[in-house]
């Protein structure tokens, strides 16, 4: 790389690299993709990790994407495109279902609904549109975490003060967040009874970009005694479907 190169250019190529990568990666190997010494990669590397775009795993000696960039990302698609994309989806799966859906993103490690479709009878909720809920709570939130790098997860909440509480239920530490997102990982979806709102269940799905990153997050909310779980299995497959056809189009 030329010696000219503005500092700028070397932040958005690193960032680029990182972006592609599918984990952290070590210093050596980001020096040696952007064409830097390692002393200026390690200076570069210092004032983005003290401006959140990069996070250090000391233990492991590796660097990857930090919570300001997911948030830039986000940011991003929480514009119009990705409404407009996701909105005929939530129209056809409440037709369907008969039950309120969501689109919701990731700020941090908070939720934000971007999207509410109701159905004729509609369930009153706390999720309107533009509402922020703790992402550990929320089926659509943990979606979207079991679809990070579990180094952003432990970034994001790094200690347990991290985890907010809103009832009796929900993840109170980080090896408790861990297992619940491997869980729903495995399964496909995401579900929460009565973390947000008591007698309430959600289930949630996510929609992946072009990159694989985690860009929204589709999902359903019911009572829970108006539903069998013979029944929850079949609306958490339509979710699933509808976050797949979503993913579908964001990579055009």
């Amino acid at each position: 790389m030329s010696g000219n190169v503005p500092a700028s250019t070397r932040t958005l190529r690193v960032l680029t690299f990182l972006a592609t990568q599918p984990g952290p990666v070590p210093m050596e190997r980001i020096a040696s993709a952007v064409g830097l010494p390692r002393s200026s990669t390690y200076h570069l590397l210092r004032a983005m990790i003290d401006e959140g775009f990069v996070v250090h795993l000391p233990e492991d000696k590796r660097y990857g994407l930090g919570v300001a960039a997911f948030e830039i990302g986000s940011a991003y698609l929480r514009h119009d495109p990705l409404e407009r994309l996701a909105r005929p989806l939530l129209a056809q799966l409440v037709a369907e279902v008969g039950h309120t859906a969501h689109l919701g993103v990731l700020h941090g490690r908070e939720l934000v609904y971007l999207l509410k479709e109701q159905p004729p009878r509609p369930l009153t909720l706390v999720t309107d549109v533009g509402v922020r809920l703790p992402a550990t709570l929320t089926a659509s939130g943990r979606a979207l975490l079991a679809a990070l790098p579990p180094a952003q997860v432990r970034a994001l909440f790094p200690t347990p003060e991290s985890f907010v509480r809103r009832t009796d239920h929900g993840p109170q530490t980080l090896s408790q967040l861990r297992r619940l997102l491997a869980d729903e990982r495995q399964q496909g979806f995401a579900i929460e009874e009565s973390h947000v709102t008591a007698g309430v269940t959600s289930v949630a799905s996510a929609a992946v970009d072009h990159a694989g990153h985690p860009a929204a997050a589709i999902s359903i909310s019911f009572r829970s005694e108006s539903v069998t779980p013979g029944e929850r299995s079949l609306l958490a497959r339509r979710v699933r479907q509808a976050a797949e056809a979503l993913t579908r189009r964001l990579r055009g």
